[in-house]
């Protein structure tokens, strides 16, 4: 009779959530098809951003058919899936620093996602000023992920203000392209031991699956689904992808070899000898 498992959840901040997806709310071609997508990959959290000039329920800050008032605020409070808050736009620390708090008295709460946007271009992150921007959130009592790249000292600090977990991009926001730079970001996965998000840049399924079965806790993306041809349909192919890789990485692959190695038994196979 095998054990019961027990169930793989993931921890930030101390809460744990059953789901190692978190899924973004913009861009999807309609209302319906955004609500039919998260109650399909039942993430552990969805993204939303606020218009910074206008802060109150009903004033979302995506793009497309989605973004309809009210009713986006009364859909996700239906759909009961937490909201992760984010400063997306914000170029300056002052003006992330206030999103941040006017986040807060909309959504009820103290998680925030924090992009302080350094290039329009590339949306890259001010890495010159995240830090002590994160720090200065995590002072006044916020949940902090940090949208970041795969810097590992850039990682580092921020880990030292207090950011329990980081969330380095993949590739830039909304190419697709998925891990540019594997190296630094296994090497970010083997020198830090806080929960580390995949965030941006990836575009399809196995780029999910790659870096979970490299250790990464978890992912958040948005435009690879909201923008497929099939939306509901590739929401649950990432969540299923997200299973998968990091149900290889606890299995433990096995080693590469330079040579080939049999995998068919030679026990009991005849040998004919020629002379």
């Amino acid at each position: 009779m095998s054990t019961p498992t027990k169930p793989d959840t993931l921890s930030l901040y101390g809460e744990t959530f059953t789901s190692r997806l978190l899924l973004g709310t913009a861009r999807y071609p309609s209302p319906a098809v955004m609500e039919a997508a998260i109650r399909r990959a039942k993430p552990a959290m969805v993204t939303a951003s606020l218009r910074r000039q206008n802060l109150k329920p009903g004033h979302h800050e995506g793009t497309g058919a989605a973004d309809t008032g009210n009713g986006f605020w009364a859909l996700l409070r239906q759909l009961g899936v937490p909201v992760l808050p984010n400063t997306a736009g914000c170029h300056s620390p002052q003006e992330a620093i206030t999103t941040a708090h006017m986040a807060r008295e909309v959504f009820a709460t103290d998680w925030i996602k924090l992009e302080l946007i350094g290039d329009d271009y590339t949306l890259q992150p001010d890495t010159l000023n995240l830090v002590q921007t994160a720090g200065t959130l995590i002072k006044d009592g916020f949940k902090v992920l940090p949208y970041c790249t795969e810097d590992l000292v850039l990682c580092q600090r921020l880990v030292d203000v207090g950011c329990q977990a980081v969330m380095p991009w993949a590739a830039p926001i909304g190419t697709g392209k998925g891990p540019v730079n594997p190296y630094a970001l296994q090497v970010l996965r083997e020198r830090l031991s806080v929960p580390l998000i995949v965030d941006a840049g990836l575009g399809r399924p196995s780029h999910a699956c790659q870096v979970m079965e490299w250790g990464f806790d978890a992912v958040l993306l948005n435009t690879a689904v909201a923008l497929s041809q099939d939306p509901v349909r590739m929401a649950g192919a990432f969540a299923d992808a997200v299973d998968a890789g990091r149900a290889a990485y606890q299995s433990g692959a096995m080693a590469e070899q330079h040579a080939a190695q049999p995998s068919t038994p030679v026990l009991g196979t005849p040998f004919w000898h020629q002379s």
